[in-house]
């Protein structure tokens, strides 16, 4: 089932996408599905990013052709990071490239979406707190992350986390392939079976740290190739199963 969150008639509403056509629901995904009985064609809506996130949770290095691209052993346990949610852009939105960086590179990801309130977890119940999954792009002013020595401001700016377009809930994230598409030629291809923690493992882990609830979002990680984007690129995320998350970059 695909799952969709967008702007119709001034209100933001939840629906399930079937064809062309998105059904409205009563209630928002997280309290239940529950059909309303109006109906829209999706190019008659605005799409939104698929959640409005309280957390958005992120993972580096959790590939393994991404450690060997840089020479580093994979982590011991996952490394984290956060991104603010003022950083959310939808699919077909526009990518800032802000005026105070001169490198700002992709990263495409897999995205997890929590379904329920889950704290102190273990990876064998991680399954049934999963609401979905969505494509992500952890959009990174490169430069800056190097300068900085961390990486809050490189990965914060508004509209460095676009994700979408619709969160898809049936789908077994364990071996999906994974691509980049810049301008319309591949710059990274993998498969998430490559990652060195799985989702499960990441919910797991994230929520003997915090607690976790319905809409937040774990990014998985990016595969190797990572590059650089300039104002007027198309950037696609492809993952297998989904929906292609496309978005193009634009100067300040």
């Amino acid at each position: 089932m695909k799952l969709a969150r967008y702007m119709q008639g001034g209100h933001i509403r939840f629906g399930v996408l079937e064809g062309d056509v998105l059904n409205e629901l009563v209630r928002t995904p997280f309290n239940g599905i529950e059909m309303q009985g109006r109906t829209c064609a999706l190019d008659e809506v605005e799409l939104l990013p698929p959640v409005f996130s309280q957390k958005i949770v992120a993972v580096g290095l959790n590939y393994r052709d991404h450690a060997r691209e840089f020479g580093l052993d994979l982590p011991d346990e996952p490394v984290l990071f956060m991104k603010p949610p003022s950083a959310l852009l939808a699919h077909g939105g526009e990518i800032v490239y802000p005026d105070m960086s001169e490198r700002v590179d992709y990263e495409a990801e897999l995205v997890l979406v929590c379904g329920r309130e889950c704290r102190d977890i273990e990876p064998r119940e991680a399954g049934s707190y999963f609401l979905g999954y969505t494509c992500g792009n952890d959009v990174t002013a490169r430069d800056l992350q190097i300068k900085d020595g961390q990486w809050t401001r490189a990965k914060s700016f508004d509209t460095f986390c676009p994700l979408g377009p619709f969160i898809e809930t049936e789908i077994d994230p364990g071996d999906l392939a994974i691509e980049l598409r810049l301008n319309g030629e591949v710059r990274q291809s993998s498969r998430t079976s490559n990652m060195a923690f799985g989702p499960a493992e990441l919910l797991s882990f994230v929520s003997r740290i915090m607690t976790f609830y319905p809409g937040d979002v774990i990014m998985t990680g990016t595969p190797s190739g990572v590059g650089e984007v300039h104002p007027g690129d198309t950037v696609e995320v492809i993952i297998e199963g989904l929906e292609t998350l496309r978005n193009t970059i634009v100067t300040p």
